[in-house]
């Protein structure tokens, strides 16, 4: 089950699109020489949220992913292709979806790997508690009771619980799984943070967008999920990754720190500290 949450949001509703039904649902996946993973995973996506919308973001894959899903977009009215030029980051990949599906009237906005890591069957789990307005964000979670990963080595494991144990440290969050990618977000939300100021270019990028949410005052809670490996294709991570994400941590610890100084009174500021002893 998912984690309490506080309510009721400070995050103010948008009115929902969806005229007198569910919410708009849209599911981001973004690719990058994803062709043998693209079809089978926007089926699997329908057959599991077939209220869903899917937007696929590719960027330029020379493997022919783009023109795949340009194909299974003209068969499926449900589903969207945005075309970039060059591979440019996970995070500038997501950005540029966030514009594209709230310019397209989304409620409900779900972020999802299309190698099939994050499994569909927890895609229910993830917008239930919106759905409910118990939360404005939703973590897929390896790390609370019920998440797993059954096929990481210890080494693996310890890479990816220390960097969330030293993201959530340095930034004040009590959250216990900040890198995973599996989220789904309430439109209000994204609103909320300035798209503009988003830095990270990689996986980090999932650090600092529940950062900013959290800052904008939305409530966010963790609901567990398995993370399997991916079906298909090779994986994208490496140790630039796992440097970029730890500058980013502690750079946005220092400008928040600066951000809380600047809103400080003046005669905040002036005064003295009051010795210890």
């Amino acid at each position: 089950m998912p984690s309490a949450a506080p309510s009721p949001s400070p995050i103010a509703a948008a009115p929902s699109t969806a005229a007198h039904g569910s919410p708009r649902v849209w599911i981001i996946v973004p690719t990058y020489n994803e062709r043998e993973n693209v079809g089978p995973i926007t089926e699997a996506i329908l057959a599991t949220v077939p209220q869903a919308n899917i937007l696929i973001v590719d960027d330029g894959s020379p493997d022919g992913t783009g023109s795949l899903a340009d194909e299974l977009a003209r068969k499926l009215p449900q589903i969207a292709v945005l075309h970039r030029q060059s591979k440019q980051g996970l995070g500038r990949a997501y950005v540029a979806a966030y514009r594209d599906v709230l310019a397209r009237g989304a409620d409900v906005v779900v972020q999802i790997d299309a190698d099939f890591s994050h499994p569909v069957r927890f895609l229910p789990s993830l917008l239930e508690p919106l759905a409910a307005d118990r939360a404005d964000l939703v973590l897929g979670s390896r790390y609370v009771k019920g998440g797993q990963i059954p096929r990481w080595n210890i080494l693996r494991r310890i890479v990816s619980r220390g960097g969330s144990v030293f993201a959530g440290v340095v930034l004040l969050m009590p959250y216990r799984d900040l890198t995973g990618g599996f989220k789904a977000f309430s439109a209000p939300v994204l609103r909320s943070i300035d798209l503009d100021r988003l830095h990270a270019g990689g996986y980090a990028f999932q650090i600092e967008t529940t950062f900013r949410a959290r800052l904008a005052g939305a409530r966010i809670v963790e609901t567990p999920i398995t993370f399997e490996e991916r079906r298909a294709g090779k994986s994208k991570m490496s140790m630039s990754i796992f440097s970029e994400a730890f500058l980013l941590v502690l750079g946005l610890r220092v400008k928040n720190l600066q951000r809380r100084r600047r809103a400080l009174p003046p005669e905040a500021l002036e005064q003295p500290a009051e010795r210890p002893f």
